[in-house]
């Protein structure tokens, strides 16, 4: 049994040839001396080990970026290829399997959930994974379920990883406490921190090692590898007999531990394998795997020749999207880390912080990695798999009678005629969570719903039922209540209405 919230140790890797290799003059060596001095201002000790590990990582990721600022070729579009279909297979070829038929496995298996994120962009404080999403249940309530009801029908003991970011790390310290008592060993890392740099200068807007608000960044769940390396935690779970991991978003409430895929790894010997679901017009954006140059490789919108974007977003095309589940062989990741030839393919994002100043944040996405993998392929699941809750709208969801929740796990109620999802698009009146639930007395019964739109200032009372295709827009200045017990079918509701519930 892993320890509780084990706070990991970090392993100082000499970084005197990389700083050696920089020779004086020109942007790589301004910016290795500023670093060298963020790295001085510490006091010796652990800490110091792991900031200085980190400036070392992120020096060779920001080098990466000169290079091929200079060097590199665009995606020439003409090569890219729809994935070969071995490189795709069929999860109902599957052969389906319960815990407790791999419970050896579930043994050699454990779950790293990515928890970097901050609820900001739901109106929330704190680390997402805090948002209460389902009967006053938060992500991370879900998820400890979901794996301590795993580890009591198959009699194993799969860990919960996390890996955190710094701005939600203290926060999810305090939380875990919570489960000391659970049937699930909980142990948390963190991700890189690295400097933000100037577009201009290419020079760290950061002049100390404080953790300043603006100043830092999580450079992407690409960080994934090396941060999971450098904490000593792989090298733990490899001697503790672990083999997989199994990643995902905290935020998709779909991603739980499937035996058949776990089965499927074991039978193939796979080192990576990419869930993938098909894709609707919701998920024109989503990154896909692609054949190019005989190698499959995951292909962003990001990285696509704005010639081409349209062509990327046509789903006829481009049949499937990433989930972001993964499950990955532990000795693999050593192997590539150690390697330092684990090149992700860069995300260059530009930000403007708060006094105007125009920079620059390297990140990297954990899905690239498919391409440096033995044996790496995709499973085409079903899209129960893919639940992520982004915003008040996929809340509205996920709250309501469309599923039904066991252990831990929603999923849909078998009562609903469609096995589809409704589209669901709720407007700015409802874009924060508390906000969304001021409108909502209770949440609508909504088993017969195709599609919702909602704009404007609109509230629903109690006992609300919407089916068919549901339109309600209030004006400006206009408000909107729907009436307790209403029943909406194919409706398209406007103008002003206030009513008093009684």
């Amino acid at each position: 049994m892993m320890p509780q919230h084990r706070r990991p140790s970090f392993t100082r890797h000499s970084s005197q040839d990389m700083r050696a290799a920089s020779a004086p003059g020109g942007v790589e060596h301004a910016v290795r001396v500023d670093l060298d001095g963020l790295i001085t201002q510490m006091p010796g000790g652990p800490e110091k080990d792991k900031f200085s590990k980190e400036m070392d990582d992120f020096y060779r990721l920001f080098t990466r970026y000169l290079h091929e600022k200079k060097h590199s070729k665009p995606l020439d579009w003409e090569k890219v290829r729809g994935p070969k279909p071995e490189d795709v297979i069929a999860y109902k070829d599957l052969d389906q399997k319960g815990a407790k038929d791999v419970s050896p496995l579930l043994n050699k298996l454990a779950v790293l959930k990515l928890n970097g994120g901050l609820g900001t962009t739901m109106g929330c404080v704190g680390p997402k994974s805090a948002i209460e999403v389902r009967d006053g249940q938060t992500f991370l309530d879900l998820t400890v379920q979901q794996i301590e009801y795993l580890n009591h029908v198959s009699g194993a003991d799969v860990p919960l990883i996390l890996m955190n970011s710094f701005n939600t790390d203290g926060d999810t310290s305090k939380i875990v406490q919570k489960y000391i008592n659970h049937n699930v060993s909980i142990c948390t890392f963190n991700q890189s921190r690295y400097p933000r740099f100037k577009t201009d200068s290419n020079l760290p807007l950061a002049q100390t090692s404080e953790n300043k608000p603006g100043l830092w960044y999580p450079p992407g769940h690409g960080d994934l590898y090396e941060s999971f390396a450098n904490s000593g935690l792989l090298d733990q779970l490899i001697e503790e007999g672990k083999e997989w991991v199994f990643v995902s978003n905290v935020d998709n409430l779909g991603a739980t531990v499937d035996p058949a895929i776990l089965q499927h790894m074991a039978d193939t010997g796979a080192e990576f394998v990419m869930e993938v679901t098909d894709k609707t017009k919701s998920d024109i954006k989503g990154g896909t795997l692609i054949d190019y140059d005989g190698q499959v490789r995951l292909l962003e919108i990001a990285q696509v020749p704005k010639a081409h974007v349209d062509d990327f977003k046509r789903v006829k095309k481009f049949k499937i999207f990433n989930t972001n589940n993964l499950w990955i062989s532990l000795k693999a990741i050593k192997r590539l880390v150690a390697s330092q030839k684990f090149d992700l393919d860069l995300i260059v994002n530009h930000k403007t912080t708060d006094d105007g100043t125009a920079v620059i944040q390297l990140e990297t996405a954990v899905g690239a990695a498919i391409k440096h993998f033995d044996g790496a392929h995709g499973i085409n699941v079903p899209r129960s798999r893919f639940l992520p809750v982004k915003s008040t709208s996929d809340l509205f969801l996920v709250t309501s009678d469309l599923y039904l929740l066991e252990n831990g796990e929603l999923r849909l109620n078998p009562k609903r005629t469609f096995k589809t999802v409704p589209v669901v698009k709720l407007g700015d009146h409802f874009k924060k969570v508390a906000d969304y639930l001021s409108r909502f007395k209770t949440p609508p019964q909504i088993l017969e719903l195709d599609h919702l739109t909602v704009t404007g200032d609109v509230s629903f009372s109690s006992d609300v039922t919407l089916e068919g295709t549901v339109i309600i827009v209030a004006n400006h200045g206009a408000h909107i209540d729907i009436p307790r017990g209403s029943i909406l079918n194919d409706k398209v509701v406007s103008g002003d209405l206030r009513l008093l519930d009684h």
